[in-house]
């Protein structure tokens, strides 16, 4: 604990530096977004810290909060501005399937057959006329492991 504390009173910054690289570390392992705006802080502050190393740790601590909230919430409102719509995120392979057009591989018996679709068979449901074998049709929902479509 000693040599954290000589560091700091030495050198400043390299505590700031040291708290960003490991949120940022934690960030890229976990992708939750979160973490990136008090990493940036972080940084910041180490820089505030290597021009005015006696500033001390309470202050530098107020602006790293201060930072962190002010940067959270820009972040928001560029997200916002970025991306207005609410579209189902690109990763989520599910929800993406909605809309498409799939092929009919397993016959639907009593509403229930197999259908390819996004290089994948897929369980299927279906209310009223059962299309054929070879015939499309398309995605409207997707409930657990079952696709729920519709006759083209």
């Amino acid at each position: 604990m000693d040599f954290i504390q000589n560091l700091y009173a030495s050198q400043p910054f390299w505590l700031w530096l040291a708290v960003g690289v490991v949120l940022l570390a934690i960030e890229a392992a976990a992708s939750t977004e979160w973490l990136l705006w008090p990493a940036v802080a972080a940084g910041v502050v180490a820089l505030i810290a290597a021009i005015a190393p006696n500033l001390g740790l309470p202050v530098e601590a107020g602006i790293f909060a201060a930072l962190t909230v002010i940067a959270t919430l820009a972040s928001r409102t560029l997200i916002k501005r970025v991306n207005p719509t609410d579209e189902p995120d690109i990763n989520d392979r599910d929800l993406r399937l909605v809309g498409e057009r799939a092929r009919v591989v397993e016959a639907f018996v009593d509403g229930r057959g197999r259908v390819f679709v996004s290089g994948a068979e897929w369980p299927a449901e279906i209310e009223g006329a059962a299309p054929l074998a070879g015939e499309s049709v398309v995605v409207e929902s997707v409930a657990g492991p079952r696709l729920k479509v519709r006759a083209i």
